[in-house]
């Protein structure tokens, strides 16, 4: 998680370490949840996470994180929706 300015660590990045906090919440609980119930929570999983692209893309856009920085978290974000499209195949 990038470090934000003072003027912005309330509004956009509370919003992004809120988010970070509801997909790891949700990793879990799919991977704690039986087989045929968790096709829904990683369809949620999925979108939170395309949120969290948008979201860290605002921010670069917005100059609140450097391009360096960005790079480094859209290519995580690429990574998970990878791994996350594999297991929703697997459960669909």
């Amino acid at each position: 998680m990038p470090s934000f300015p003072k003027k912005d660590r309330y509004t956009l990045g509370q919003k992004c370490e809120l988010l970070l906090l509801d997909v790891i919440e949700d990793i879990i609980t799919a991977s704690a949840t039986p087989k045929q119930a968790k096709l829904p929570i990683l369809k949620k999983l999925s979108i939170e996470v395309d949120l969290l692209k948008v979201l860290f893309r605002l921010g670069k856009d917005l100059r609140i994180i450097d391009d360096k920085k960005y790079l480094v978290l859209e290519e995580k974000l690429q990574e998970i929706g990878r791994m996350l499209g594999g297991w929703i195949r697997t459960h669909a």
